[in-house]
């Protein structure tokens, strides 16, 4: 007999079926064993009664997290007992034979307690099967199925980045080193230099993968390897456009979210999230006196913003716009990267911005420099040999249109869609400073 998954059940009505799964709960009532099992699909109630011979004696000794495989009948629930609060509580399964796939140790703790952030993360192959954690990654990878089909429906090409490199795309020191046979390479702190590339090849690119960066932080906001949404185009106006299709980008998703997540949202007690249209935006300068006049710190000669001025920003939006987003542009050049395109309107300024979501930086992008010799002079003044860029510097030197692109976190953006207060609650396996996954190894 075939398998029939649990939310194939109610299109099975009266029929002798096969479910497989885990025993989420086993519960004694007088003579009738009740289990809850569960697979990918869902959750349901079967019975197993005392006539089903040796299906009820092998039923009295099921455990949580066993794997079964059973068969039974399908049947509908009295009116009466209708559970509502369930996607299949209108429904039960009656048990005639259980096949035990495999057994389960005891559970160190109730896979539904509230544990603390370090007792879960070391015990992740348990505590991801929770409801709560099953929450978040469909949420996650809903965020990165919508971020995909918006970008495949505008026209953009996906390619895949190489992790290995050698050089940085930033110039800095906060990278991860690789013995790479006779040479040294580095794990990529962002796919950049190969997007822009791929401009000139199908002018409208995005990627996503793995990042890392080598940076000795242990914070709620911080991984050192991250999972980056990146997109790149050509033929801009200047910042704007990418703001533009960033603002549709971060709608779209929304949507998809709202309407594909209802039930995990609803875990979270989460409220919708507001996102006018334009996302509303101010220049770093114009940020600084908001805050100031708002806050009563004078953070003007800052190049940058801290934690503390993005919440205040965040809370600015929300109040003043009505929006849980809010662009931040121009920063000075001298504190961006060695390809960032200047204002020249606002010189000493980039064409770069931040979109900050409820409190936190989850983007950032802008127009970068396509004119090759203007990228070599600013490569110099950064200090940094073009001749170790040459590779990457032939787009340029054989042509390269007006372009610009962002970068977008995936797991800060998942642990704000829920209001996690850790971003490593919405990754999977977490890597920082003090954590990484020494017990895999030999």
């Amino acid at each position: 007999m075939g398998r029939t998954y649990i939310n194939e059940l109610k299109n099975n009505i009266n029929k002798t079926v096969r479910i497989d799964g885990w025993v989420d709960v086993r519960r004694d009532h007088g003579k009738l064993v009740f289990i809850d099992l569960r697979d990918t699909t869902g959750v349901v109630q079967t019975v197993i009664r005392p006539d089903s011979g040796d299906a009820y004696e092998i039923g009295k000794t099921l455990r949580n997290e066993w794997v079964v495989s059973v068969e039974g009948i399908v049947q509908k629930r009295p009116e009466k007992m209708v559970n509502k609060e369930s996607e299949t509580g209108d429904i039960e399964f009656i048990i005639s034979s259980v096949n035990v796939l495999s057994q389960a140790d005891e559970l160190p703790f109730d896979r539904d307690e509230k544990l603390n952030l370090d007792t879960y993360l070391d015990n992740l192959p348990l505590t991801l099967r929770t409801k709560r954690a099953q929450a978040i990654f469909k949420v996650q990878t809903t965020i990165l199925q919508a971020f995909r089909s918006f970008l495949v429906e505008k026209g953009f090409i996906e390619f895949q980045s190489p992790k290995l490199i050698g050089e940085d795309a930033e110039g800095g020191a906060s990278v991860f080193e690789v013995d790479y046979f006779d040479h040294t390479a580095h794990l990529a702190q962002s796919p950049q230099f190969y997007k822009q590339i791929m401009v000139g090849v199908y002018e409208k690119v995005f990627t996503t993968g793995n990042v890392y960066r080598a940076e000795k932080h242990s914070t709620s906001r911080h991984l050192n390897e991250y999972t980056s949404l990146d997109m790149e185009m050509g033929f801009i106006k200047d910042h704007r456009d990418i703001m533009n299709i960033s603002g549709e980008l971060m709608t779209h998703i929304t949507i998809t979210v709202e309407k594909t997540c209802t039930k995990e949202l609803a875990l979270f007690n989460t409220t919708p999230i507001k996102i006018p249209m334009p996302i509303p935006h101010l220049t770093l300068r114009d940020a600084q006196e908001i805050i100031k006049k708002n806050y009563g710190e004078d953070c003007s000669d800052e190049p940058d913003l801290s934690p503390q001025h993005e919440r205040w920003l965040s809370e600015y939006a929300l109040k003043e716009h009505k929006s849980d987003f809010l662009f931040v542009t121009h920063f000075p050049i001298e504190k961006t990267a060695m390809y960032a395109y200047e204002d020249e309107d606002n010189l000493g300024y980039s064409r770069y911005f931040d979109l900050l979501f409820r409190g936190i930086e989850i983007q950032s992008g802008g127009q970068r420099q396509h004119n090759y010799d203007k990228l070599v002079k600013a490569m110099e003044r950064k200090k940094l040999d073009p001749k170790k860029f040459s590779f990457y510097l032939q787009a340029f030197k054989y042509g390269m249109p007006p372009h610009g692109g962002f970068g977008m976190g995936l797991e800060r953006l998942t642990a704000k869609f829920l209001g996690l207060e850790n971003v490593k609650e919405a990754t999977l396996f977490p890597r920082e400073i003090n954590r990484i996954d020494t017990l895999l190894s030999q």
